[in-house]
């Protein structure tokens, strides 16, 4: 890392800070689920994150896109419920846009922008539904307005950003998956899914910062 792009390790080392991450807060993530949903999402996002991790062991990838699309399509065949499809195409579609050996900040944003419209193409979810939009969109948002600063100034903007859309989840009604079927009984809880996205974002935002 140069201070202003990403290079295939840096990418693998993000992969492997979320299943970290993924990891260390899985009970916290099976926590909220079980409040509004099947309470297998920390389960689910540890399984997928462990497979992604060894599926990359022994991978040689020529561009950081390519450490991405292994890690969405290990996510699609190894998560099961809805997060697999969403994470994992998120991942995927962030990986098509980025076939170079680096990628720069505005590389990256144009990314994580195909990332979402992949999410919302499949869950047909908006900002204010209750689900992991409301933590991706403002973090995407934050990302593109730094996108002119060095990469970690725009990760770290995108981390904080998320973070207050997971919190903001919690006095919404949820208007769609699982915790729709609640009604008013979903609101007071923060949704697992905009939880797991905002753990993804701080891992990038933490494996970018300047040592």
């Amino acid at each position: 890392m140069n201070g202003d792009s990403v290079d295939i390790d840096l990418a693998r080392t993000w992969v492997q800070a979320i299943a970290a991450a993924v990891d260390q807060h899985k009970d916290h993530l099976t926590q909220l689920d079980s409040a509004i949903g099947d309470a297998d999402h920390g389960v689910n996002m540890k399984r997928g994150f462990s497979a992604v991790t060894t599926a990359l062991a022994d991978y040689r990838p020529d561009t950081v896109g390519a450490v991405l699309v292994k890690t969405g399509t290990t996510l699609i065949s190894s998560v099961g419920g809805a997060s697999g499809p969403l994470y994992g195409g998120a991942f995927r579609a962030m990986g098509k846009a980025l076939d170079a050996p680096t990628a720069d900040t505005q590389q990256f944003a144009t990314a994580l922008a195909a990332g979402l419209e992949s999410v919302q193409k499949l869950g047909a979810a908006a900002p204010g539904d209750k689900t992991m939009i409301d933590a991706y969109v403002p973090a995407l948002s934050a990302f593109q307005q730094h996108a002119g600063a060095d990469f970690a100034a725009a990760a770290g903007a995108a981390a904080d950003a998320a973070e207050e859309g997971m919190r903001a989840t919690t006095p919404m009604q949820a208007r769609k998956g699982r915790a729709s079927y609640l009604g008013a009984r979903s609101i007071g809880h923060q949704d697992p899914g905009a939880t797991s996205t905002a753990l993804i974002f701080r891992a990038l935002a933490e494996v970018v910062a300047p040592r």
